[in-house]
């Protein structure tokens, strides 16, 4: 029974047998999966075991299942300062407190949060891209060692493809997961982390947490699922280029945006010898140009499969381009369920003859 599973894993826990006691924990969630308090344990034991994106995740789902359970707020709050989120666990732990008849406990790590927040509004220099060696003194080589001083976080290795690609304000990170039930899908947002569970019936469940490369403003964040993929925009909490969507210990030199040129939705400027001109403008006017553009014979045809294929699902995208090769030209179908299983014979225009070319 789960109720024996859970005395066992508390006694492992107290003997410091942790990894133990996340394996009889886990047994009784396959048993019960809706009790908060299951979460709530397994998560401090990953705490001890420094699976701190782990112990996040069971938070979060402790508090899902039970929004009044004061420890879910407590566990989230220790790993969230571990992950150095410190804004993210200040107001999980403030939740917290005014559950608990005793937030003492509370009290203390919110002030150890405010206190952390205070320190990192310091912005230390920035070494610029082109500093030599002589440039740069052992002081600044020795912050940045101290800036990237930060836990290395283990990743349960991932059962669907991501992929992402970035603007100066925001990452947009693919999941290629085909017909997931939303429902089934959580994704949460911290101060430096992504968190995305895919929980299906009948399957393990999936677990995407990467610590990000850089930090992001979780409230401005958004995901939306579709048909073939759950894609999730993260804004930047800086406007840097990300070398990577995961954190890294290689020291980089972060190329800055210069944010006195960046509002809203502008893209940054460049310093040049020749006359500035308004990029976006003349984008926007060409993008205007092509869209007005009226178009004759084949060049109007051209444009509409364009327009379709730049618009079409991957699977119609796959049908257009194996009937046009297999039929040599003659055939166009954006149904794949119909020319996916066979090969696509061509189909001339009536009074003209298919000949196959002889090299």
């Amino acid at each position: 029974m789960a109720s024996d599973l859970e005395a066992k894993a508390k006694e492992a826990f107290v003997e410091d047998h942790f990894e133990l006691a996340v394996d009889l924990l886990s047994q009784a969630i396959h048993l019960e999966p809706n009790k908060a308090e299951f979460y709530a344990d397994r998560a401090q034991a990953n705490i001890k075991l420094n699976n701190f994106t782990e112990a996040v995740a069971d938070a979060n789902k402790a508090i899902e299942l039970n929004p009044s359970l004061p420890k879910a707020y407590l566990r989230k709050g220790t790993a969230c300062m571990k992950l150095e989120e410190y804004e993210t666990a200040k107001a999980a732990l403030e939740v917290g407190a005014s559950l608990s008849p005793d937030n003492s406990r509370f009290a203390t790590l919110i002030k150890e949060c405010d206190k952390l927040i205070a320190e990192e509004s310091y912005t230390p220099p920035i070494i610029e891209e082109k500093a030599t060696t002589e440039d740069v003194t052992p002081k600044d080589v020795q912050q940045q060692d101290d800036l990237l001083e930060k836990p290395t976080v283990t990743v349960t290795k991932p059962k669907y493809r991501h992929e992402f690609y970035q603007k100066h304000d925001q990452v947009v990170v693919t999941i290629f997961a085909k017909k997931i039930p939303k429902e089934s899908i959580t994704v949460d947002f911290g101060e430096q982390i992504l968190s995305v569970s895919i929980n299906v019936t009948g399957e393990d469940t999936y677990v995407f947490q990467p610590r990000l490369f850089g930090k992001i403003i979780p409230s401005n964040c958004q995901y939306e699922v579709l048909s073939t993929k759950i894609e999730i925009r993260l804004a930047k909490a800086e406007p840097i280029h990300w070398t990577s969507l995961e954190f890294t210990r290689d020291i980089v030199v972060q190329q800055r945006v210069n944010a006195s040129s960046v509002t809203g939705s502008q893209r940054p400027s460049y310093p040049s010898s020749k006359q500035t001109r308004d990029w976006d403008k003349i984008e926007a006017q060409v993008k205007k140009e092509e869209k007005d553009e009226k178009l004759d014979g084949d060049a109007a045809l051209n444009k509409f499969f364009r327009e379709i294929y730049q618009d079409a699902d991957e699977d119609t995208r796959r049908a257009m381009k194996k009937s046009f090769v297999e039929s040599n030209g003659t055939v166009l179908s954006t149904n794949w369920k119909e020319v996916g299983t066979k090969k696509v014979e061509g189909s001339p225009p009536d009074g003209m003859e298919l000949k196959k070319w002889e090299y």
